[in-house]
Formats: C-alpha cells, sequence, structure tokens
C-alpha cells in the first residue's frame, strides 16, 4: 500500500523572485508515516480533551496555541527534515486543531453540520491558493518557505475538519464512536480504489486519505476514553493521551534511528 501513497514531484512553474529553498522539510510516505499520523491524531483528541476540561477552558487553547506555535517556529528553523522537530509539530496541531474545532461548538454553541461546512471550505481555500501559488500541491515539493507555510496551514485545516467531522458522525448522526471510527477506517480504502483502479490523481489521493486519518484517530481515542454510558470504554483522556504519546514516542525514535522516511538517505 505505501506505493500507493507515494507522491511524485509535479513540475511547476517557478517564480521569478528569489525564494527560500531548502532541503526537503517532509517525510517520505510510508506505512510509518501513517501510522505515527494516525496515532498523533487519537493523542492530539485525548489530550486537547483532557485539557480543555481539567483546566480553563481559555487557558488550555492559550496554551495550545503557544505550543503550536513554538513548535512551528522549530520546524521552520530547521534545514531539512527532523523526525522527532517535525513530529512534535504535527502533535501540536493535533491538539490545537482539536481545541480550535471542539472550541466552536462547546465554547460558542455552533453546530457540528456548520463547524464541519466552514473548515472545509477554509481547506478548500487554503489548497486553491496554495495551487495558484506553487502550480502543485505535492508534498515531494515542499522546498520553499512559501510552500512550507502552505503545507503546514492544509495540515492543521485537515485536522480541524476531520475533528468536526468525527463528532459529526458520532454525536450528531449518532453513529457513535466505535461505529464512526469503523465507516471512516472504511472510507479511507476508497482512495486507494480510486487511485488502483480508476487513475485518480496520486495528490488528491494522498490529501483525502491525510484527512481521513483524523476523524479515524479521533473516533477509536473517544470510544476508548470517554465514559461507558456514551459510548466509550471509559479509560480517561489522561490515560489515553499517555498511552498514544508512549507509542509515538517509540516510533519517532525508530524514524530517527533509522532514517528510513528519508528519501536518498
Amino acid at each position: 500500500m505505501s506505493n500507493y501513497y507515494k507522491l511524485h514531484t509535479l513540475n511547476a512553474t517557478q517564480s521569478s523572485r528569489p525564494v527560500y529553498r531548502a532541503l526537503r522539510k517532509v517525510p517520505e510516505i510510508t506505512i510509518f508515516f501513517w501510522i505515527v499520523k494516525l496515532l498523533t491524531t487519537a493523542m492530539g483528541e485525548a489530550t486537547s480533551d483532557f485539557l480543555v476540561f481539567k483546566i480553563n477552558p481559555y487557558l488550555a487553547v492559550t496554551l495550545g496555541g503557544i505550543g503550536l506555535v513554538l513548535t512551528l517556529l522549530l520546524q521552520f528553523s530547521v534545514k531539512r527534515y527532523i523526525a522527532w522537530v517535525y513530529w512534535l509539530a504535527v502533535v501540536m496541531v493535533a491538539v490545537f486543531g482539536t481545541m480550535a474545532a471542539d472550541g466552536l461548538h462547546i465554547q460558542l454553541g455552533v453546530p457540528y453540520i456548520v463547524s464541519t461546512t466552514f473548515f472545509a471550505i477554509v481547506l478548500a481555500v487554503v489548497l486553491i491558493a496554495w495551487y495558484k501559488s506553487e502550480g502543485t500541491l505535492s508534498i515531494h515539493s515542499i522546498n520553499t518557505r512559501r510552500r512550507e507555510m502552505f503545507y503546514w496551514a492544509t495540515v492543521l485545516a485537515t485536522f480541524a475538519l476531520g475533528t468536526a467531522a468525527g463528532d459529526l458522525t458520532a454525536t450528531t448522526v449518532g453513529l457513535g464512536y466505535f461505529t464512526s471510527g469503523l465507516v471512516f477506517s472504511a472510507l479511507i480504502v476508497l482512495p486507494a480504489i480510486a487511485y488502483w483502479i480508476f487513475g485518480l490523481n496520486e495528490i488528491l489521493a494522498f490529501w483525502v486519505a491525510y484527512i481521513l486519518t483524523r476523524p479515524i484517530g479521533a473516533s477509536f481515542a473517544d470510544w476508548l476514553s470517554k465514559s461507558r454510558s456514551i459510548g466509550g470504554l471509559g479509560l480517561g483522556d489522561g490515560h489515553v493521551s499517555l498511552g498514544f504519546s508512549v507509542f509515538i514516542i517509540l516510533f519517532v525514535v525508530y524514524l530517527s534511528i533509522s532514517h528510513i522516511d528519508v528519501k536518498n538517505k
């Protein structure tokens, strides 16, 4: 399946202005990429819920925003892909993206169908702006500062959209956390089938799959952590967050040592 998710750099028209160029700042798309990505989505869901309900929600969002800014600054400051730096940024995007989506519903009372639509529009705007500016959405072309900014804006939008969509199916539609996770797990197979059989554009297939990892991870994290009265196993947000964090650390350590996700290592 990893071959399906491997993207190829597309030729794009470059701006005539001098631009910042660097080595690629993102990992190769291997099975480990998808494993860690799913773990971060689950960890982000549990961690966000733990912080929001254990401390003042406004303080939690503020701390999440500060953490996001600091990790992105670190990611932008390095000259090449470094596993722990990259995935630390993804983790903070997961935490803050969840807070952003949940905040609209819990604090402002925005229905999940509205927030899901809103974040879908935000994502579409970011992707359109990225393509119009750079001529490609390939993550294998993340070699300028501007493309890197578009990339992380897209990642943040996908996390917020996936969070809202997962909550929409689990609560508003009434599927429950576990069933919702199964539904999105089935849906993520569709872009693979469309790519293999019908020749779906590989970049489109990648981003569709990327979006769907969010509600998969979030749904199963909620199923593990939430109380039995609302369809969960009752393990608690803190315990689930800690458990997924341990797995993330183990995989990132392996990636840092093996460099299996670095092209031309």
